[in-house]
């Protein structure tokens, strides 16, 4: 436990090395936040004006699902756009070469039509897990989580071969379940660790912003801090996330560990099924 602990925070540390050595990787993030943003509001804001946004049954179960998908296409088009130019640029500097901002979204547009079938993809399993999760109560609720974590696993890779390695969807899905299953098996150490870690700092920024809000007794303070913390906090682990699964793809694909990252702690970012080697590319 304390072992993975520890190479959870040596992971966050390189991949924070990198970031802070390249810090234009902070803009996809950044963009992709402010663009996620303007696409909730597209959709929210009528629905709103109109009351129809508190009322499933004033659209109608048809009208609401169908605007639902429309807007899980939209939004996972725009950050899986956002992350194919941020892992463009990670996967350049990880092989020693330098890539413009440009760089990456020129590449992000060149892929535009397998971000575009990637992301009708993740819409279609979103909204059935959405679906399962309305109409099958609290075990629909478990199920989706379920589901929903198994999904995110077997599709872990498929961005990089996406966009690495000019593949389509369905090829990408077939590599990243194989990289998978033949490198690491199917428990994730490091998969999260940054997650894990930005939660804690998370947690702990709260408290210190609950303790403005007693001294101050502002609440618009409290809130206009909770926003600017939150929305750091989600732009930088965005960042570094991306730099992590650049470089584990890096290593599943190729068997070679970036020269910025330790050789023992890519290797054991997953966990071997029990009573299993790993496998060798």
């Amino acid at each position: 436990m304390f072992e993975s602990i520890g190479r959870s925070f040596a992971l966050v540390k390189t991949s924070w090395d990198i970031l802070m050595d390249d810090k234009k990787l902070l803009v996809f993030p950044l963009l992709s936040g402010i663009v996620s943003l303007i696409v909730l509001l597209t959709f929210a804001l009528p629905l709103l004006i109109t009351d129809s946004f508190m009322s499933r049954s004033g659209l109608g179960p048809v009208m609401f699902y169908g605007l639902l998908f429309v807007f899980y296409v939209v939004s996972y088009f725009v950050v899986i756009f956002f992350n194919t130019a941020l892992i463009t640029c990670v996967n350049a500097r990880l092989n020693g070469k330098e890539a413009t901002i440009n760089d990456g979204l020129s590449n992000a547009v060149r892929h535009f039509g397998s971000i575009l079938a990637w992301a009708l993809i993740s819409a279609t399993v979103g909204l059935i897990l959405q679906i399962l999760e309305d109409k099958a109560g609290f075990i629909g609720q478990i199920a989706a989580t379920l589901i929903g974590g198994a999904w995110g696993l077997v599709t872990f890779f498929v961005i990089p071969i996406l966009i690495l390695e000019d593949k389509g969807v369905v090829d990408s899905m077939k590599d990243s379940v194989s990289l998978i299953r033949k490198t690491w098996g199917e428990s994730i150490v490091g998969g999260g660790s940054i997650f894990l870690v930005f939660l804690v700092i998370g947690i702990v920024a709260c408290l210190g912003i609950f303790g403005i809000f007693l001294i101050s007794q502002s609440f618009l303070l409290a809130i206009a801090l909770l926003i600017i913390v939150v929305a750091v906090l989600v732009i930088v682990a965005s960042a570094m996330q991306g730099i992590f699964v650049t470089a584990l793809y890096t290593y599943a694909r190729t068997g070679t560990v970036p020269s910025s990252f330790n050789k023992d702690l890519i290797e054991n970012a997953f966990l071997p099924k029990q009573g299993s080697q790993q496998g060798n590319i």
